[in-house]
């Protein structure tokens, strides 16, 4: 039996045996990317005793030094790079009385306490080292009683291959990875280093900079954000997955709940999360103000197949002057509008196909424009069409002022009556007028103010007034609403004779 000093000078008061396991499995894991062998195994033989085996090189006495370890360092894919982490293992398990056998086809390893070679008063942790139980053993077998499974459980959390999170995305630097309950997870090359709560996704960063190389200490663990958030941006900002797209752009259609997670608050990853998800899908990215202000193009929206993204101010700036990936511009409220008009599709009616009734209600148009005074200079022509057809709406439109060309179109299913006419006739007209889209604060008082001059022409030339006898003869609201309903309802029909 040969004695291998550890010469172990600092120990890592703080390790528990997990910890010491973690190192364990993590040089595994290594050696089966290394050797591309077969899968590691980690399985309980008895109560408290574990082996966990490799199938790669077997170790050797020489894997017991303190020296980085060249082969790990210049593979982009491995976990150790210290050279250290045995010799620490090592250490925490004899702290923590656990047995530690180690089969390899380079001998049988175990551990205990002697004396310093020439230093008999100085005792140290050795490995013993004894001839191979089999010479042709493949891998690498540790062998270890007083194991807890608590312990080992604990050890395989730490490893993205044991967590059962779902990799949502697959890039260069790394990985994106489903979040799990209420902590994000961040791994490098597979074992964890540090946890989030106010990220969206985990992730497992494969490509590591040199400011992470330096941060990554020998415990693996606690590294600071500022570490690693530059790869996982790029990280981000590489990924191009529909998935994760939608599950960034719905946490940013939150962000009036104050819910935003931190890589929303990275303006260059939401705006390519916006630019991807803009080619992609049907989508309109609006401002909460802008849609406080037009109600009636959310209402447009919400009748078609597009999705309303809300976005701060400050990221709304940013994208109106951007493209797609696709090279098309980003849809806000402007383009939508623009993609809106420029699917408008009708036919105009030819009068001789009206009924007598149609024709007569029609040719009273201008006098029910005039009504509420001398027709604004930007009405240039009134158009009667079978019906106004866009692309985008479900919803059938019954009239509409289009600025460029001043013209109002009015569906045919207006002159059913005289009623419906003049509504679509004066509500364009408000519009016109006003220059403002419906729900907007601008074209309401436009409106209100016509009605205003409507009602007290009619007050003065046919005294229509709910008195209010009838009114308290109206037991209920419903019955009220109707009573001034049929009141209302003949108002142009008596107004034309």
């Amino acid at each position: 039996m040969k004695k291998f000093d550890l010469n172990i000078e600092q120990v890592l008061e703080n390790w528990e045996v997990f910890h010491a396991l973690r190192e364990i499995i993590a040089n595994a894991l290594d050696e089966q990317v290394l050797t591309q062998s077969k899968e590691i195994r980690i399985e309980c033989e008895s109560e408290g005793k574990w082996r966990i085996r490799d199938y790669g090189r077997g170790l050797q006495h020489i894997h017991f030094t303190q020296n980085e370890n060249q082969e790990k360092l210049t593979h982009p894919n491995l976990i150790g790079r210290f050279g250290v982490g045995l010799k620490d293992a090592m250490a925490t398990f004899d702290r923590h009385d656990v047995g530690v056998e180690i089969l390899s086809k380079h001998g049988r390893f175990t551990l205990g306490k002697s004396s310093k070679y020439t230093f008999d008063d100085v005792m140290t942790l050795h490995a013993y080292i004894e001839p191979p139980v089999d010479e042709i053993f493949e891998g690498t077998e540790f062998v270890l009683t007083n194991i807890s499974e608590t312990d080992i459980e604990k050890a395989k959390r730490l490893f993205l291959l044991f967590s059962g999170e779902e990799i949502l995305s697959t890039v260069q630097y790394g990985q994106i990875l489903q979040k799990h309950e209420d902590e994000a997870n961040i791994y490098i090359n597979g074992v964890k280093v540090a946890t989030e709560e106010d990220f969206l996704f985990s992730y497992n960063i494969t490509s590591l900079t040199k400011a992470m190389k330096k941060e990554l200490n020998r415990e693996r663990t606690n590294v600071g954000r500022t570490a690693y958030s530059s790869r996982v941006k790029q990280i981000l900002l590489e990924n191009k997955e529909s998935s994760t797209m939608h599950l960034l752009v719905d946490s940013l259609n939150r962000f009036t709940e104050g819910d935003l997670p931190i890589e929303l608050t990275w303006k260059d990853v939401a705006i390519h999360s916006c630019k991807i998800l803009n080619a992609r899908e049907n989508v309109v990215f609006m401002t909460p103000s802008q849609i406080m202000r037009h109600g009636s193009m959310i209402d447009d929206i919400d009748g078609s197949d597009f999705q309303i993204i809300t976005i701060p101010e400050n990221l709304s700036d940013s994208l109106s002057d951007m493209k797609d990936d696709a090279g098309r511009p980003i849809r806000n409220l402007e383009t939508f509008a623009e993609e809106v008009r420029d699917s408008l599709s009708y036919q105009e009616v030819s009068l001789q196909s009206l009924s007598k009734e149609e024709l007569e209600r029609w040719r009273k148009r201008d006098e029910i424009l005039n009504m509420v005074g001398p027709m604004p200079d930007c009405i240039l022509e009134v158009k009667l069409v079978e019906s106004i057809d866009f692309a985008f709406d479900q919803v059938e439109t019954l009239g509409l002022w289009q600025r460029d060309s001043g013209t109002i179109l009015v569906a045919r299913s207006q002159l059913k009556s005289l009623d419906s006419l003049a509504g679509t006739l004066l509500h364009e007209r408000a519009h016109a007028s006003s220059g403002r889209p419906d729900v907007d604060r601008g074209f309401e008082s436009e409106l209100t103010e016509y009605i205003g001059r409507l009602a007290a022409d009619q007050i003065k030339r046919h005294k229509m007034v709910i008195t209010p006898d009838e009114m308290s003869a109206s037991k209920d609201v419903d019955s009220d609403v109707n009573a001034k309903k049929k009141k209302v309802s003949s108002f142009f029909e008596r107004l034309f004779g």
